[in-house]
């Protein structure tokens, strides 16, 4: 947790959008914001550390989240849903959410590195 922000994240599997015969998996992954503190935060942008199992590595950096720059009054949550595609049927993402409190105070909350799997590759 930074900051009283706290970041839960699920994936799944999208069998019906991967390839695999073309190196092509699919993943949804969906994100539970939680302010736990008693100061509003405001989320600015995102960066995100994609590695497959070969080793490749996708750094993505943008504005807010699924085009939002959502506000997080104390004691509320923001949830959202978004995917990435890798070349193999495991993998890790982690980052970080660039956010700002009412107080003017800028901070990076951690997104803790969580696994992209298809079904039974992990027993």
């Amino acid at each position: 947790m930074t900051n009283h922000i706290e970041i839960d994240v699920e994936t799944t599997y999208l069998s019906s959008e991967s390839k695999p015969e073309e190196n092509k998996y699919y993943f949804l992954y969906t994100v539970l914001i939680k302010n736990n503190g008693d100061k509003r935060t405001k989320l600015l942008s995102r960066h995100w550390v994609i590695k497959d199992d070969n080793g490749k590595i996708q750094d993505v950096k943008g504005e807010g989240v699924i085009g939002e720059q959502p506000e997080i009054k104390p004691g509320e949550e923001f949830q959202y849903t978004s995917g990435t595609m890798i070349e193999t049927s495991f993998g890790t993402m982690k980052g970080s959410y660039h956010m700002i409190d009412d107080e003017d105070n800028y901070f990076d909350a951690v997104i803790p590195e969580f696994i992209l799997s298809i079904p039974r590759v992990i027993h």
